[in-house]
């Protein structure tokens, strides 16, 4: 049977591929821990829970969800309101939102709605491995710009060809940023935006992991004046309020751009259940201190394996964001034998840098997403199965 060629583009999907691993391992009686797939284990809040609960028991909410297009209005509103307290970004919530089944969604709907065949788009090496397939799905090409540790992870603006910076039509960007964890800075975003508007660039900003940041500024795309004017930023409720399989974000800025993923959306599905959206409002209206609370899990998991690391012989100081740590290989290892090495003397499972990108090769990435104690035992394992790293 014949599929289509784009199809052949794309390879396995890097976390089907580590479950397909945790799962042989298992399967064989190995007790794994995976320290790969950033997956929030602790619960979402209650009153997320308590509002999803009453809405589903309103058979008002039963049919096609509300504006199915956009996204309910009040879930808008209530996004909106959240910009403003959290960013001081103003939004209308009828122009400059629409909801999402998750900010992966709004990757290929901007693609869908901003790219077309042939076009160039810049896309981050190491990047979330998300965003190459949304070109590839509209025939269009990415073009790989470097990130690197000399530059605290940040792409060389100035260094991308003037030519290709020409011809690009959008650029995605992922700032707290996976997989580094590096952080944006305000100087850094003011360029983007010259640089956006200098050359005709629609960015697409990915920002769900703007809330988890530690010792540094928060920071929105949004925020930066101009911002509006060059493209849109997406997010989700999944990392700041432990609601990955809830599925609901937001796409926000640039009214014809959020019009136009509006459009792609109403073709391609029927919005967002009713009752999903009014626990969306409850995590953005009344959930804020969630966050504080998971902001200290994650930084006391966070130093307990740095600690770890310094004592199998890194010397490294990791970036400030997300809740993953990207992490060099030791001397001697790619990034893909150093994560063999985890799973067959430790039984741990972490993912390899060169799966984001040609520039990841040379790291491996944890994240903190484990509940402690197995996250303990596997930082024991490591200190009871690894030996004392060279780096130089």
């Amino acid at each position: 049977m014949q599929t289509a060629d784009r199809l052949k583009k794309i390879p396995p999907y890097l976390f089907m591929t580590l479950r397909n691993k945790i799962n042989e391992a298992k399967a064989r009686g190995v007790d794994v821990i995976s320290l790969a797939i950033g997956d929030p284990v602790e619960p979402t809040p209650q009153p997320v829970i308590d509002a999803l609960t009453k809405a589903a028991n309103d058979p008002a909410n039963h049919p096609y969800p509300t504006d199915e297009e956009w996204g309910m209005l009040a879930f808008r509103e209530a996004v909106a309101r959240w910009y403003q307290r959290r960013y001081a970004v103003e939004l209308d919530a009828k122009k400059e939102i629409c909801a999402l089944i998750g900010s992966k969604e709004g990757c290929h709907h901007f693609a869908m709605a901003v790219i077309n065949p042939g076009d160039t788009v810049l896309v981050t090496d190491p990047g979330y491995p998300g965003y190459k397939p949304g070109v590839w799905f509209v025939d269009a090409t990415p073009y790989p710009v470097p990130m690197e540790g000399a530059n605290n992870f940040l792409p060389k603006l100035e260094d991308i060809p003037t030519d290709v910076a020409k011809k690009a039509c959008a650029f995605f960007l992922n700032y707290p940023n996976n997989p580094t964890g590096a952080v944006a800075t305000r100087e850094f975003l003011n360029g983007l935006v010259a640089f956006a508007r200098d050359n005709g660039i629609v960015v697409c900003y990915d920002n769900p992991y703007s809330e988890v940041v530690f010792g540094v500024e928060r920071l929105s795309f949004l925020q930066i004046p101009g911002a509006k004017d060059v493209g849109i930023e997406l997010n989700s409720l999944s990392k700041p309020y432990n609601m990955t399989g809830w599925r609901i974000g937001m796409a926000c800025g640039n009214r014809d751009i959020v019009g136009a993923i509006a459009t792609s959306k109403a073709n391609t599905d029927s919005g967002i259940f009713n009752a999903i959206q009014y626990a969306g409002i409850a995590a953005l209206d009344r959930c804020d201190d969630y966050i504080g609370e998971m902001l200290t899990i994650y930084g006391g998991r966070r130093d307990k394996l740095i600690a770890t690391l310094r004592e199998l012989g890194w010397t490294y100081d990791p970036p400030k964001g997300t809740f993953y740590l990207w992490v060099p290989a030791p001397k001697g290892y790619t990034s893909a034998e150093f994560c063999d090495l985890m799973l067959e003397k430790c039984a741990v499972v972490i993912a390899p840098g060169a799966a984001y990108g040609k520039h990841g090769e040379g790291y491996v990435r944890f994240s903190l997403t484990v509940k402690d104690d197995r996250l303990d035992e596997a930082l024991q394992r490591m200190r009871d199965h690894l030996p004392k790293f060279a780096f130089d």
